[in-house]
């Protein structure tokens, strides 16, 4: 929370309880960007119409940063680059773009090549690539130096492809949850009655931040209980599920809604906020089972590979077995 002054209060924490048994081994993550390898599980189809579809492979790359890149290659604005969603900066990742040409010749696609950035491939087709509209991502991790209990790790990794808890993932959040005192500071600012103009992309980081947290605190209050794979009464969907809070009537009734209501119940400022940004109420699994889930050791590095749906994290994944030292941003617990 943040005091009168606005001045942050208290260090947001962002370890949430675990589910299969407790992180048992400690490695290094994402020393370098090969060990943390994402592949989209997408193929736009090849058609006569106004827009180029690029598959391109970049190191090191934030996904923003390549969109402004091909933007001005072809000289178009950025709103006409789509994309399926961002992929991580310190990461070898390979991903589709769409360019709006209409009927403008297409540039040397070539041009944007380097040691960060690769096109792939790239033809015409009809519409634009929108987020969230592929069928997934395919990770390969890299944990280095695992240190710990390795029996005691693999009787939790054997449980993974049963399902982990879907938290959403600490960089949802920012850098120590710098995304979250902003929340705070508009909720402040609101209920102080100071409601100031937001750029559009603070304001987006700060409603995705404010749902994410309310979700994983209910999600946390359910591992907690031991019910969060089990359907409770009044359930709303046919697998468990939590909410994703905006406007309009928690689907969630008895026992579950007393529940939830208890677990958001800290943050009904950011509630309202949330209902007042025009947000709909929605709801996502408690449950994330990623598919084709294999590991393997290499002397003392950990190897996993997974593929998981648009919108969840691999991070839900690694923390179940292990409390992860990350180089470049210091230590995800």
């Amino acid at each position: 929370m943040t005091d009168s002054a606005g001045q942050k209060a208290q260090n947001w924490d962002l370890d949430w309880p675990r589910a299969l048994g407790g992180a048992a081994i400690r490695g290094n993550f994402r020393s370098e960007p090969e060990d943390f390898v994402v592949d989209e599980l997408a193929a736009p189809a090849e058609a006569a119409g106004e827009h180029v579809y690029l598959h391109i492979r970049k190191r090191g790359a934030n996904t923003g940063w390549v969109a402004q890149q091909l933007a001005e290659l072809a000289g178009v604005r950025s709103q006409d680059v789509g994309y399926f969603g961002l992929k991580d900066r310190h990461a070898v990742t390979t991903q589709w773009f769409s360019i709006w040409l209409a009927q403008n010749p297409e540039p040397d696609w070539s041009a944007v090549n380097n040691a960060e950035v690769q096109v792939l491939q790239h033809f015409r087709g009809a519409r634009k690539l929108r987020r969230g509209e592929h069928s997934g991502n395919r990770f390969q991790i890299r944990l280095r130096n695992v240190q710990g209990d390795r029996d005691a790790a693999e009787a939790v990794l054997e449980k993974i492809p049963a399902g982990v808890p879907n938290y959403f993932g600490e960089q949802r959040f920012g850098r120590d949850g710098g995304n979250l005192d902003l929340v705070e500071r508009i909720v402040a600012d609101n209920e102080a009655g100071n409601r100031r103009r937001i750029p559009r992309n603070q304001k987006a980081f700060a409603m995705s931040a404010a749902r994410s947290w309310l979700f994983n605190q209910v999600l946390a209050a359910r591992i907690v209980q031991g019910n969060w794979q089990q359907l409770i009464d009044e359930e709303p969907e046919s697998a468990p599920s939590g909410p994703l809070w905006g406007r309009g009537r928690n689907p969630a009734q008895g026992a579950l809604q007393e529940l939830e209501e208890g677990a958001m119940a800290p943050w009904r400022g950011w509630r309202d906020w949330l209902e007042h940004c025009g947000l709909s109420q929605e709801r996502r699994p408690l449950i994330l089972r990623p598919e084709g889930f294999a590991f393997q050791w290499q002397e003392d590095d950990l190897l996993l590979s997974f593929a998981l749906p648009p919108g969840t994290f691999a991070t839900a994944i690694l923390r179940e077995v292990a409390e992860l030292a990350n180089l470049a941003a210091g230590t995800i617990k």
